[in-house]
Formats: C-alpha cells, structure tokens, sequence
C-alpha cells in the first residue's frame, strides 16, 4: 500500500473529482495526490513569546515535508499564554485550550483525511493538547516543541518567569527596591520561547523524548537558536517515513512508555501539571493508567537533576549537560525505564541512546549521577485522607520537611488569598485553603502561581501551607497541594473546611487530613448546598458541564 492511506479516500476515484479540483485551487499537480498528506499543526501566535517564534520552526517543516516528497498542509491551532492571564478570570480558559488543541487537530486530521502530522507547540497546554489529539486520531505523527526561552538577566542574577511572580511578593512585604523590582520586570524575558525553568511546558516537552514522540535532544533547545529550525526539519523528515512505515502514535504511546515519560518527570523534578496531563493523554490513547501509578514510578526514581523551581538550573544549563538524552541513559543504565519502547523514528528508545555516555559529565552539577541523587524519591507525591479520598499532589523539592499541621485561612477566591498574603495576614503556620477553584467550581482549574509566589516572596514558603481544588504553575514550589479530589463544587470535603479547623499535610505519610470526626463531616455535609454553575453559555459553561474529575485528567469525555 502507498503512504497516502488515509488522503487517498479523499482524491482518488471519479466521486473525488470535486475534492481534487479544491486541492487543484492550492496549487496541486496530478502528481501530489499519490503523495502523502502532512499536517502541519502551527501553533504560531504573537499573544506570547511562548509561541512568538514558533513560524520559523513552522516553515522549516513545511519546507523539508515537500523535499521528502509528501504535501504540507498548514492549519492552527490556538493559545492562552498563563503568564499574562494567572491571577485574572483569563486563567479559567487556561485548561480549557488544552481541549480545545485537542479538539482542532483531531477535527483536522481526522476530517481531511491527512497522512500524518506535525504538532508544534509553546505554552503551556500546548503539549498536552497536541498529544491528545495525535492520539485521538492515531495517525502517524511527531511532536515539535517550540524551545525554551534563554534566561534574563539583572545584576549579575539569572532570571526567569517566576523570578517576575516571586519579586511581588518580595517587594509588597518591603524586602525589594523599586529599582530592582522595576529592573526584574523589565529583564525577566528576554525573547522568544516557553518559560526557563522545569515548568510545565519544559517538564512535558521533555516527557515526549522519553514518550517516544519526539526527537531526542530537542525540548531543551532554545527557541532562537539555529538547531531549533533545523530539528523542526529533521522532525519533519521523520514523520514523513513514519507514514511510509505507518507507525501509528497508539504503537508508541503504551503503559510502558507512559511509565518512561513519568520517570524522566521524576528525575528532573518537573511540574505537578504533569500528573493531570498524563491522565488525560493516557485516556486520549485508550492506555490504563491511574494517579496512583504515579505514585507508584515516584518510590523508585530519584530526582537527578538540579532545576528551578525548587533547584538552581534552567532548561538551557540543562542542554548543555547533555539534555534530556544524558537523563535517560542514566535512568536506563540503571533499569528504571524500558528500552524497549518503540520510539517515531522506528528505532527503540535503548538503540537511540546507544551514542551517549552512561554517566554525566564530570564538569557540571545539573545533572547528578543515580548514586549522588538531590532526592532518593521522587517529588510528586499523590497524598490522601479525608481531604481528598480520590488524591491529589504535592510537589515535595525544596522542602527541609514536608509536614505541617496548622489552622485553616479559608478563601472562595484566588484574589482574596493573594491580598491576604500582601497584606501580611497570613502568618507562619497557616493552612491556606482556595476552594471552588477545581475543574467544575472555577470553572477552568485556574493556576495559583501568584499566591504560591507571593508566599515564598513573603519568607513563608516553608512555614505556610496552601491546599486547593485548582492547579499550580510548573514555577510553584513550597508546602503545597493541589488537584483536591472531589472538588468542592461537587461537595468534595474541602468544601466542608471552615475558619480555624486543624489540617495536616504529611507527604512523608502520604496524608491530607481535616482533623473533625466522621460525624461532623456528616453534619457538614448534609448543611452543604451545591452552587449553580457560574456560567451560563460558551466555553466555560460548556467546559464546567462535561469536565470530570482532577483525578481522571479532568477530561470532557470520561463517560
């Protein structure tokens, strides 16, 4: 059978006359319609500079499809930056263009009938948007991450994203100059590329090399250096013969390689985002998965690698340690990944790792040796209690010890935890808990990068404890937990805390606990009134019917 499986139902035979005289209107010859056709899946915007510079890596794809032989065909897909909305009613849309990404490459691949596609993405939900729909629609296809940003600077200082987020909370409590507060705004972002540190759109970039969906060495590239355009083609030229193989995405998204993208989470220390993500890729691919089995890969793989947020390297020390590659073969020498996992270009993910060295290089300290670990376990611990039954996820790193039992300081909103926090209302020992914020309450599951960072602004990050039903950027770091499961929209027991209640959280014991007995959670429950929806059409509404739980991936289609 020819490469073009799938576009032939739309150009060949009399009936497709029609369809081919369109085609003819783009500039198609006779010829091309024996030719596979590739979706080029561009994530190009100039909302944010996670996704500014993505069109150069767009056209250098288009450009090596067509000197391999196969037909590019360029459609968008859209994005929210969660920089520019965290902290504003703009976040609620942040989970929801997850879907949406989803849902537009899967109605494009699927409803013209493309051979192949070629995913290119920049923030955050872009990554895990873009799986989903690749494994909806199983055909073949390859991940192009956008690349990383390369670091700011003021004063000698490395800067980043949250180093903007963290200055807030630093300079509202009076620990910052205005200069220096002005300069960290100002220098922060230098250019084009997704946030520095191990955050969310550099941990799931980086999980699709040990995935198998993207081509080793390149989500730790920065987006403007010159290796980026031409790994896009190179991506290119992969796919091109994956559709002549038809290597499907559901031969290389399985449990196994699943358990492989969870332990290079582990080992880098990435973003808790990943636990939802995961959920809702596994679920996309049709592969059995669960937040336990996260716990599960956390137990027996360390964290290797020294990254912001909780650490002190970005993603650009991170390639020239030897990327994502130098990760993995640590990670496989010591049998804590399968090797035997098909990879996009035909070759297991052991014959691609053949060339590199089995131990880091002597000469840098972001990537530790297996024996030398930041931590003997991973970071994303899945605790729960009477709190959240179903789970939910601390980030443990950077923590002297991750316990702390204190009095609940209960909010319905973000804005009024993050004033409390300015203010200097919140003090060492609270348990900060920001409810209505889950899948359904918010709607949306907004990030809570703000109030995270405006306590280790104020001094607090090992003293004060914040639980919520919503999420955290990739960039939080602290004593604190998220993706309480049930939310409190659906009457979940964070509902049910109030003022002054006791909270532990023990992420040595794995435990989130409301110190009330069973009979006055009962009480409280049954007193507890669901609220109506806070949206009554569009997106959101549409997002707050169908969404379930944070637990499952709070996906829209968990019928």
């Amino acid at each position: 059978m020819t490469a073009n499986r799938r576009s032939r139902n739309i150009t060949e035979g009399v009936a497709r006359a029609p369809n081919r005289s369109m085609y003819y209107a783009l500039g198609y010859e006779k010829s091309d319609f024996s030719n596979p056709m590739i979706g080029i899946a561009n994530g190009h915007s100039t909302i944010t500079p996670c996704n500014s510079g993505l069109q150069a890596l767009a056209d250098a794809a288009v450009d090596a499809v067509k000197a391999a032989g196969a037909n590019p065909q360029i459609f968008g897909t859209p994005t929210i930056s969660d920089g520019m909305s965290m902290g504003t009613e703009g976040m609620k849309y942040s989970l929801v263009s997850r879907e949406v990404i989803a849902d537009c490459v899967e109605t494009s691949v699927q409803g013209q009938w493309m051979d192949g596609v070629l995913v290119i993405g920049g923030c955050d939900k872009n990554m895990p948007g873009g799986m989903m729909g690749i494994l909806r629609s199983n055909a073949p296809a390859i991940y192009v991450y956008g690349g990383t940003i390369k670091p700011g600077h003021w004063k000698g200082q490395d800067l980043n994203i949250v180093s903007v987020f963290e200055a807030v909370g630093e300079f509202s409590r009076g620990r910052m100059s205005e200069e220096d507060f002005e300069g960290i705004e100002r220098n922060a972002i230098p250019g084009t590329g997704s946030c520095g540190g191990m955050y969310t759109a550099n941990t799931m970039s980086s999980s699709f090399e040990a995935l198998g969906m993207s081509l080793l060495g390149s989500s730790t590239m920065a987006n403007p250096d010159d290796e980026k355009r031409e790994s896009a083609a190179e991506s290119a030229r992969v796919l091109v013969e994956a559709v002549k193989k038809d290597l499907k995405p559901r031969d290389i998204v399985t449990k196994k390689s699943i358990e492989n993208a969870v332990a290079l989470i582990m080992a880098t220390g990435g973003s808790t985002n990943a636990v939802l993500h995961y959920l809702a890729i596994a679920h996309a691919g049709g592969v059995e998965w669960s937040i336990d089995d996260f716990e599960r890969i956390r137990k027996r793989v360390p964290v290797i690698c020294d990254l912001k947020p909780s650490g002190k390297y970005l993603a650009t020390d991170l390639h020239r340690a030897g990327g994502i590659p130098q990760v993995l073969k640590i990670l496989l020498k010591a049998g804590l990944i399968h090797g035997d996992c098909m990879t996009i270009t035909g070759r297991t993910l052991a014959q691609e790792l053949e060339g590199v060295p089995e131990t880091p290089r002597a000469d840098q300290d972001v990537i530790h040796p297996i024996d030398k670990p930041l931590y003997a376990e991973g970071h994303l611990a899945i605790l729960k209690g009477n709190l959240s039954p179903e789970g939910c996820v601390a980030k443990i790193t950077g923590l002297k010890n991750p316990v702390i039992t204190g009095p609940a300081r209960v909010f319905d909103d973000e804005q009024s935890a993050l004033q409390a926090i300015l203010d200097g209302k919140i003090v060492a020992g609270d348990v900060m808990v920001l409810r209505n914020l889950g899948p359904k309450g918010a709607p949306g599951m907004p990030e809570m990068l703000a109030p995270t960072s405006a306590i280790i602004g104020a001094g607090l990050g090992e003293s004060v404890g914040l639980i919520t039903d919503g999420r955290f950027s990739g960039g939080t770091w602290g004593m604190v937990v998220g993706h309480v499961a049930p939310e409190a929209a659906v009457g979940g027991p964070i509902a049910l805390v109030r003022e002054g209640d006791t909270i532990t959280i023990d992420a040595h014991e794995l435990l989130l606990q409301l110190d009330i007995s069973d009979e006055e959670m009962a009480k409280r429950r049954a007193e507890w009134k669901q609220p109506g929806p806070r949206y009554k059409r569009g997106v959101l509404a549409k997002f707050h019917a169908l969404t379930g739980s944070a637990s499952r991936g709070a996906v829209l289609d968990d019928f």
